[in-house]
């Protein structure tokens, strides 16, 4: 059973960071695609940024810069790097496991982790 867990949210002000975990429990960790994906009150879940096995990096348009997404395969653990944060970053943060090809749906989830960036 694949089980998510993320760690590493809170309450920060506009301008600081936050550095966000996902350990995952998950066999050839190394294999899967990772991304992270983000959900505030009254929106859609959005994409923020994924990893591929070999560390290939995408991010969302608005994250650009600000944000990097990172693995430990070792750890199985993927992360994502957040500065210059803004108010409009507040979300909560999931992160997911892709274990098919490029053109597939995300197949696990985790619980989240609330970011809240204040003005």
């Amino acid at each position: 059973q694949v089980q998510l867990t993320e760690s590493g949210g809170g309450l920060v002000q506009a301008g600081g960071s936050l550095r966000l975990s996902c350990a995952a429990s998950i066999r050839a960790f190394t294999r899967y695609h990772m991304g992270w994906f983000r959900q505030s009150p009254g929106k859609e879940r959005e994409f923020v940024a994924g990893i591929g096995g070999i560390g290939v990096p995408t991010y969302k348009d608005s994250v650009k810069g600000r944000f990097t997404i990172s693995r430990d395969n070792a750890k199985k653990t993927v992360y994502l790097q957040m500065d210059s944060l803004l108010p409009e970053d507040t979300a909560v943060y999931s992160c997911a496991v892709r274990l098919g090809g490029p053109s597939g749906s995300y197949d696990y989830w985790g619980q989240g982790t609330q970011v809240t960036v204040s003005s």
